[in-house]
């Protein structure tokens, strides 16, 4: 049975959407189109632009962080306590009611999306 999480971005919109169990935090934001999610390795663990504040009443909920999450987090300078990659978070039966705020993420191999990487040199887009 889905449950309701709520979404809320850098602007302060809410936005509430169904999640099924056994989805990632960062699957359920895609597939609802949730801003500042922007997902681009995956959900692999390996560029964390699915950065989110989980709300600090919730934290224990979740299994401590890898080494690896922690290594990316550790790269962002709006890293907060309460920071996490929803790529990494499962959602369960327990999440309902469940908020995460979005950020803006200002991580330098971090872009957004459609922009070429240029280190210097230009280069011809479409």
């Amino acid at each position: 049975m889905p449950v309701h999480i709520t979404f809320i971005d850098s602007a302060g919109t809410p936005r509430t959407v169904e999640a099924n169990p056994g989805m990632s935090v960062m699957q359920a934001a895609k597939a609802n189109n949730i801003p500042e999610i922007d997902a681009d390795c995956g959900g692999v663990c390996s560029c964390a632009s699915c950065h989110v504040y989980v709300d600090p009443a919730w934290i224990e909920l979740f299994p401590p962080m890898s080494k690896i999450e922690n290594a990316l987090l550790s790269l962002l300078p709006e890293r907060q306590a309460n920071s996490r990659l929803s790529c990494q978070l499962k959602v369960t039966d327990e999440m309902e009611g469940l908020t995460f705020r979005t950020t803006v993420t200002i991580w330098p191999l971090v872009r957004p999306s459609r922009q070429p990487l240029s280190f210097g040199r230009t280069f011809l887009t479409n």
